[in-house]
């Protein structure tokens, strides 16, 4: 098994991107963002303009990236399924709060590279790809690739936003909140709707109950309700 995990609305409940524009940048942000919505500039453009926007002491800024929250059944999570799958954190956000946030945990980080500079801050995209299809920062679907490469893994997929969605459709298993669930919906996906690691996690652990080596396919996949 190959468990691709989002972080940003995912792990961290809150989207720790949005809450630091809020913080430290102007208004401008929401013009950029609607202009992304909008299908006028992709991903990796609305990324790199918005933290372009960022301006505060350094202090401040590592202060407010390092207090980021996750949700607290994501280590009781990680400790069930080590044993048994690869994890991987793949997410359109930025390294440097996922890295301190999961600093205890050994589990391999794939998002956008941000910098100090100054009184702000920079952005760095070492997983884009240009094939990719919405131009995301991080291509998720070119991680999982890499990542299972020859290996031959059944991937699941835990999300919540725009950047999970092509993945989502070529995923084994999908666990989708917020608007990835509603994307699925729409698209006939089949998913299991979650709002926490606790939700997932008593899925996994009724796989596992059942003795079986392989996870269930997708039209197998046990439903929470809701």
């Amino acid at each position: 098994m190959l468990f691709i995990l989002d972080f940003d609305g995912t792990i961290a409940p809150a989207d720790t991107v949005d809450a630091l524009l809020d913080r430290f940048a102007g208004p401008e942000w929401h013009v950029v963002e609607e202009r992304w919505v909008n299908g006028e500039i992709n991903s990796q453009q609305c990324m790199a303009e918005q933290i372009a926007l960022v301006s505060g002491e350094r202090d401040d800024l590592e202060g407010f990236l390092k207090s980021v929250v996750v949700d607290s059944s994501f280590a009781d999570f990680v400790r069930y399924v080590e044993p048994f799958p690869d994890l991987a954190v793949v997410s359109d956000g930025l390294d440097f709060p996922i890295r301190h946030a999961l600093r205890h945990l050994d589990i391999p980080i794939y998002a956008n590279r941000m910098r100090f500079r100054g009184n702000g801050l920079s952005i760095e995209f070492p997983h884009g790809d240009a094939a990719c299809s919405v131009g995301s920062g991080v291509c998720k679907c070119a991680v999982a690739r890499s990542v299972n490469a020859g290996r031959g893994l059944e991937t699941i997929l835990i999300g919540d936003g725009r950047s999970d969605r092509c993945l989502a459709r070529s995923a084994d298993v999908v666990f989708a909140k917020g608007a990835l669930r509603k994307f699925c919906e729409e698209e006939s996906i089949v998913h299991s709707p979650f709002e926490t690691f606790g939700d997932v996690l008593s899925v996994v652990r009724r796989w596992n109950a059942r003795g079986r080596e392989e996870i269930p396919r997708e039209r197998e996949c046990p439903l929470l309700p809701g």
